[in-house]
């Protein structure tokens, strides 16, 4: 059986694109992505489904539904229904047929979709009971013990719910015992500390779940980094070796946030800028 890649779309947001776009002038972020009247730009919460020989792995699941409501305007999340299970069911799958889930960070807009909808008083509770849940030692210590510079990006609550299952593999290096064959592990510090960037062999060539580093189409310019970035200056040289590495080897990155494209061909033009071949 081949193995097959489906972007699946969760909950989108509207943030800040002055914050998404970092030291780069509105002037020119703005022909990129459209601000809304209130400098919000559109954001998708991108997933990746890879069935494998029988086996379904999913990297990331996007923001959720989990914030209670003041908090979801807050953080511009859309839609009030969890998009993601709207989206494996249109696959004919549900939460309970995931074999393994991915993680490349436990930022909110990237793990929240691991919670069940927000409910008025209830506790957090956990989704997918029968998955094996991968993440790298240095994001998980990011996350079980936070800088004050980031830690409303976390959710206090999933560490633990995540060890309680007797389901997490953490990782350091370049393979998972859980994933096995067919996949490695990149790392990157420029966002936050150990962010797990999975390269997966395809059909297509490799394919790199690239997370934060890139979080989209326009993000391939080297220089654009987001103002969330821990140190931009060393996201912008790992962005840099990352593209490079994959030009070389034909490689395609695959996009969580861009609202419109999920994988992009790695291209370079004329004059060595970086972009992505749709």
């Amino acid at each position: 059986m081949a193995r097959t890649i489906t972007p699946v779309l969760g909950n989108s947001q509207k943030l800040d694109g002055g914050s998404m776009f970092g030291n780069c002038p509105r002037a020119v972020w703005a022909r990129w992505l459209a601000p809304d009247e209130e400098g919000r730009v559109p954001l998708a919460c991108r997933a990746m489904l890879v069935e494998d020989h029988g086996r379904r792995v999913l990297f990331e699941t996007g923001i959720g539904a989990f914030f209670e409501p003041k908090f979801k305007e807050r953080y511009g999340v859309v839609e009030a229904e969890h998009v993601l299970l709207d989206s494996l069911q249109a696959l004919g799958l549900t939460d309970a047929d995931i074999d393994v889930v991915v993680l490349s960070h436990l930022h909110f807009d990237h793990a929240g979709g691991l919670l069940a909808a927000w409910s008025d008083g209830e506790p957090a509770r956990l989704l997918f009971p029968n998955a094996r849940f991968v993440i790298g030692k240095e994001a998980w210590a990011r996350a079980k013990a936070p800088h004050a510079r980031d830690r409303a990006s976390f959710i206090p609550a999933l560490p633990g719910l995540l060890e309680a299952t007797g389901r997490l593999e953490i990782v350091e290096g370049e393979t998972s015992a859980v994933l096995g064959d067919g996949y490695r592990f990149h790392y990157s510090d420029g966002h936050t500390p150990g962010l797990l960037m999975t390269e997966v062999d395809s059909e297509q060539g490799p394919i790199v779940f690239v997370g934060d580093l890139i979080p989209g189409m326009p993000w391939m310019h080297v220089p654009i980094s987001m103002g969330y970035d821990r140190y931009p200056e060393l996201l912008i040289d790992e962005k840099r070796a990352l593209l490079e590495d994959l030009l070389a080897r034909d490689g395609s990155v695959f996009f969580t946030h861009d609202p419109s494209v999920a994988v992009a061909r790695v291209a370079q033009d004329a004059k060595g800028r970086f972009h992505g071949a749709a």
